[in-house]
């Protein structure tokens, strides 16, 4: 973990990103001591298929807005 003090983080802020990645983890500090973390976000997670779900799941024999009518009318 890099350690920046709020001036030196001004002045990396157009390559802090760079830094993220070598670093993983940058403190910032104020007078010595750490009043922030900065952390890079990481790789954003791919979204899931639901195929295999949706193909395993049993058909309905009503449609659902039926169904979801006929619960409303119960209540």
């Amino acid at each position: 973990m890099k350690k920046l003090s709020i001036r030196e983080a001004r002045q990396a802020l157009s390559h802090l990103d760079r830094v993220l990645d070598e670093e993983g983890e940058v403190a910032l500090t104020r007078r010595g001591k750490v009043i922030a973390r900065v952390v890079g976000i990481g790789q954003t997670r791919p979204i899931p298929s639901h195929k295999g779900l949706r193909r395993e799941m049993a058909l309905l024999r009503k449609g659902s807005e039926k169904l979801v009518r006929e619960d409303r009318d119960a209540r």
